[in-house]
């Protein structure tokens, strides 16, 4: 009798179970997404937030996002690579040029005069990750998303409205191959992430930065310079590179369905939108600028061309060190700009 008892209390309980959605045994994922921005910036508020949103629609809730803006997580700009690496952060968002060095292959879309059309920059950037650089350079990483900002513009307190301009002034880069550059047009570069400007404009230690217009409101930057210079003809002065990374042992450790759903939404997908709302958002940032009465000075084709003549030799410089590293610094150019022109038809 007992043992009767007992099986059919198994049985029981084993229909029980049954009966219960298939939900109640599906794994829930939470991963914690670390990056250097305010909450207001364009990229949490408007990109990583509403991609974060998606991820949790599509898998009924079971991914969901922890956003940690502004550090929170502690540490500074240059150490996210290495959180999302070392298991700190699950993802993490950052400047790729924020860590100097590590990332060789990817700096060619940050050289002078490279991008011509964010989208297409980024489409590009997106396809030599995904078919060269996550196997050298990212090998310790999974990248999600690899995208380019806006044309950067030069904000300065005092105008610069030709390439003599440039002498004297002490201006903030984010990048190494960026200050090189602006080392190279007559100005003192000074590195530091984002963040950091406003204090080292308050205080004198830079007298301008090159960032693009959709991030200026995060810093409130037209309160801070009042003239700044845009560039005419089809490619941008510089641009930066961005990337959204995972710890590697998380990402193999997802539910394949959650992995499949994580994948879907990443890649050339995530990096097109990335891309595509960073450029919109150049606008409004322009428009307070505008409306607060700062100079917005706009060279001309015939300007820009000497500016072009004054960088060339960043990229010179640039290929001579991947030739030394053993990277073929001439063909990464040829590809990359092989790929913009495909991917802005």
């Amino acid at each position: 009798m007992i043992r009767r008892n007992f099986i059919y209390s198994v049985v029981a309980g084993a229909l029980a179970l049954t009966a219960l959605p298939a939900t109640s045994f599906a794994q829930e994922v939470t991963l914690r997404l670390h990056q250097f921005l305010p909450p207001v910036a364009t990229v949490p508020k408007h990109i990583l937030k509403p991609w974060g949103d998606r991820l949790a629609e599509l898998s009924g809730g079971r991914i969901k996002i922890e956003h940690f803006d502004g550090m929170s997580l502690g540490g500074r700009p240059s150490d996210l690579m290495d959180q999302a690496r070392d298991g700190v952060a699950d993802m993490t968002m950052t400047v790729v040029g924020y860590t100097p060095g590590r990332f060789p292959r990817t700096e060619v879309f940050e050289l002078p005069f490279m991008m011509t059309n964010p989208i297409a920059t980024s489409l590009a950037y997106w396809e030599m990750v995904d078919t060269d650089f996550q196997n050298n350079e990212y090998k310790d990483l999974k990248v999600l998303g690899a995208w380019v900002h806006g044309p950067g513009v030069i904000h300065t307190k005092d105008p610069v409205t030709k390439l003599e301009d440039m002498k004297g002034k002490t201006l903030r880069g984010p990048t190494r191959v960026i200050n090189d550059m602006l080392s190279e047009l007559g100005a003192e570069p000074v590195g530091m992430p984002l963040p950091a400007i406003p204090e080292a404009l308050s205080k004198g230690v830079i007298n301008g930065t090159v960032i693009p217009w959709e991030v200026t409101p995060s810093i409130r930057l037209t309160e801070l310079v009042k003239n700044h210079t845009e560039f005419g003809g089809p490619e941008a002065l510089y641009t930066a590179t961005i990337v959204l990374v995972m710890n590697k042992a998380k990402y193999d450790a997802l539910p394949e369905d959650l992995r499949a759903i994580l994948d879907a939404e990443s890649g050339d997908k995530l990096s097109a939108f990335a891309a595509e709302v960073m450029e919109a958002y150049d606008k409004p940032g322009r428009d307070i600028g505008v409306a607060a009465g700062n100079n917005i000075i706009q060279l001309d084709e015939a300007e820009v061309a000497r500016w072009k003549q004054a960088a060339q030799p960043v990229i010179n410089r640039w290929v001579a060190e991947m030739d030394k590293q053993g990277i073929d610094g001439k063909a990464l150019i040829d590809q990359a700009k092989k790929l913009i022109a495909e991917k802005s038809m």
